[in-house]
């Protein structure tokens, strides 16, 4: 294991009874630059605003606060969370003494007698925290109860962005629906121009077929996109907790971008990713784990008490004059267990440094997400842009050939081909759109970013408290 891995493992190993060790990410992670490095000169790192809302779609934002009443993947992470917490009560009990009421009674029967006796006690034990094991346990089930509240908003974040990417990827594929849509009444026209020619002996017959065979070319296209249009659709639904029918309103456009804003600095990641927060948490509870499994082989003192009284009637259970109280302190150091409290501090030393490398990868895997986001940004805006000028093109030149065919300059394959390169042109548009605001989504998803939508659920779940 790499030698910083080493030194964390050690710290977090020897930590004081006092409280929660603080962590210190430098010791395991390189230094991160001031600035994202993909980040184009216009970015902005401050000014962080609601990446929803930006998009300005109400439709958008009112799909997320849907799927957050009722996607089912959000109601999982929440029941976890809640059982997260009371598995912090659970290990938090130990810190205070135990309480307990008994009572009985006895019938005793003989040949010639019998005889009743009624009893009523009160018990409590506490086991004194000499060395801070009990507590260690109590701050790692907090900590874990924090890591899930983390793993909740790292849910509604990557929730907002499937439903994000899934309404662009509907709108995407209703548009591409409308060009084939338009492209089998284009090819229509065409084969009725063609038939015209065609009587009049300007067109051969094997312009009329090759004019039909491109129309049921298109329609075969068509009812490609409409199926993918209705997968889309019920995609999305599943998302929102809906019926899946493929019925979703899909008449909507892609949002225009402009420069980016509140995109922080790479350090920021630390604290805003939730992941990232969340492997912070189970790495510094794993090493409360291990010291406690260390403390473990050393003695430990207990205390207990009772008191009770008792009768031959129940009158008798009220008699404090009788009232018997014992209290009892006892020692216990482990001697022999053949090597497993040593092997459950080994392996809870080993899940330590397994922590440390999860919180690591979690970490660079979030810079390389979101550099990754922010080089694409511009790039993807450049190839819009491009590819809007190819459609232009495309079409006027589409419109050209179809005048010159009309007026027998240009073939029938002439005419094939300019729709072909017109209706390819437009669709690489559309994909570029769509594309282009995905990455807007991946990137928000990268840096954590802002969004109303958070503020609905559960806000014990999003500060850990």
């Amino acid at each position: 294991m790499p030698k910083r891995l080493l030194v964390l493992a050690t710290a977090l190993t020897t930590v004081s009874c006092a409280g929660i060790p603080e962590f210190q990410a430098g010791e395991v992670l390189p230094s991160p630059p001031a600035e994202w490095v993909a980040a184009p000169e216009t970015a902005s790192a401050s000014d962080a605003r609601d990446w929803v809302a930006s998009f300005g779609d109400p439709r958008l934002v009112a799909l997320i606060d849907e799927a957050f009443s009722a996607n089912p993947s959000l109601m999982a992470s929440y029941a976890r969370y809640q059982s997260a917490l009371s598995g912090a009560r659970i290990a938090g009990a130990g810190r205070l003494p135990t309480l307990g009421i008994s009572s009985s009674y006895t019938r005793t029967e003989t040949n010639t007698s019998g005889s009743d006796s009624f009893s009523l006690g009160l018990s409590s034990s506490w086991e004194v925290d000499l060395w801070g094991r009990v507590a260690d346990g109590a701050n790692a089930g907090t900590l874990d109860a924090q890591a899930a509240a983390e793993d909740l908003r790292a849910s509604q974040l990557s929730v907002a962005g499937l439903v994000a990417k899934g309404w662009f990827g509907l709108i995407a594929a209703r548009q591409q629906t409308e060009i084939a849509m338009r492209d089998v009444a284009t090819k229509e026209n065409a084969l009725a121009l063609t038939d015209r020619r065609f009587a009049r002996g300007l067109a051969r017959s094997s312009d009329v077929r090759t004019a039909r065979s491109a129309l049921a070319s298109s329609e075969a296209a068509l009812a490609s996109r409409q199926r993918g249009e209705a997968s889309a659709a019920r995609s999305l639904e599943t998302l929102l907790g809906r019926y899946p029918s493929g019925q979703m309103m899909r008449d909507a456009d892609f949002p225009e971008f402009g420069s980016l804003s509140g995109i922080g600095a790479p350090g920021d990641l630390l604290a805003r990713r939730p992941d990232v927060r969340a492997a912070e948490r189970r790495l510094v509870a794993a090493g409360l784990r291990a010291d406690a499994a260390g403390k473990a082989l050393f003695p430990s003192l207990s205390i207990s008490g009772s008191s009770g009284t008792g009768g031959v009637a129940v009158e008798d259970l009220f008699d404090f004059d009788g009232l018997v109280s014992s209290l009892t302190s006892s020692i216990a150091a482990p001697i022999f267990r053949n090597g497993e409290l040593r092997a459950r501090r080994d392996q809870a030393e080993a899940n330590t440094e397994l922590q440390i490398a999860n919180y690591v990868s979690t970490t660079l895997s979030a810079w390389q997400e979101a550099e990754n986001a922010l080089h694409a940004d511009t790039l993807l805006a450049d190839r819009v842009e491009s590819l809007g000028r190819a459609f232009e093109e495309a079409a006027e030149a589409e419109a050209l050939v179809t005048r010159q065919y009309s007026r027998g300059v240009a073939t029938i394959f002439d005419l094939l081909n300019a729709y072909g390169r017109r209706i390819s042109a437009e669709s690489q548009y559309i994909s570029a759109r769509r594309d282009l605001a995905t990455n807007r989504v991946d990137l928000y998803l990268a840096i954590a970013g802002d969004f109303s939508a958070a503020q609905t659920a559960d806000q014990a779940a999003q500060t850990g408290e």
